[in-house]
């Protein structure tokens, strides 16, 4: 699933949505996720908005933050 999809309820300007999908992308590639139907997908996204809110704004951070944090909660 497209992280724009997660975020259509959020307040969003058109540039933070163009940052959450360029972050999102990278996180993907990171993570070797293909599959957009893959549960972790759902996950990354939900992760990568919450992160967002707290006031990250770079993609390349959000991404880096989004993909160690979800590493990290892996058992």
């Amino acid at each position: 699933m497209p992280i724009s999809r997660m975020v259509t309820n959020i307040d969003l300007t058109g540039e933070q949505q163009h940052v959450l999908e360029l972050a999102f992308n990278h996180a993907l590639r990171k993570l070797e996720l293909v599959d957009r139907s893959d549960p972790l997908c759902d996950l990354l996204a939900k992760r990568m908005i919450e992160i967002h809110m707290r006031g990250v704004t770079d993609a390349v951070a959000l991404a880096e933050i989004t993909v160690r944090e979800i590493r990290a909660s892996k058992p």
